[in-house]
């Protein structure tokens, strides 16, 4: 069972596109969502809609995400 992040642990959204825009040029990261799910893969962003793709090759998985979603980008 996953738990959602509470609000005084997220990040500024202005770290969360930096982390982004650094992300993309990563083989694997991990993105952890404000809902507590958690995500690995390859990140594309796209700064201008504020929206993204995370896609796992090996498990043949793809995930549309909005900056809104995020908590946290590990890589």
């Amino acid at each position: 069972m996953v738990s959602p992040v509470p609000p005084h642990e997220l990040p500024d959204v202005l770290e969360l596109v930096r982390r982004l825009k650094e992300a993309r040029t990563r083989y694997n990261v991990r993105v952890r969502f404000k809902d507590g799910r958690e995500e690995n893969g390859a990140v594309t962003y796209v700064e201008r809609l504020g929206r993204g793709r995370i896609i796992n090759v090996d498990r043949e998985f793809a995930l549309d995400f909005a900056i809104d979603d995020l908590a946290e980008i590990e890589y």
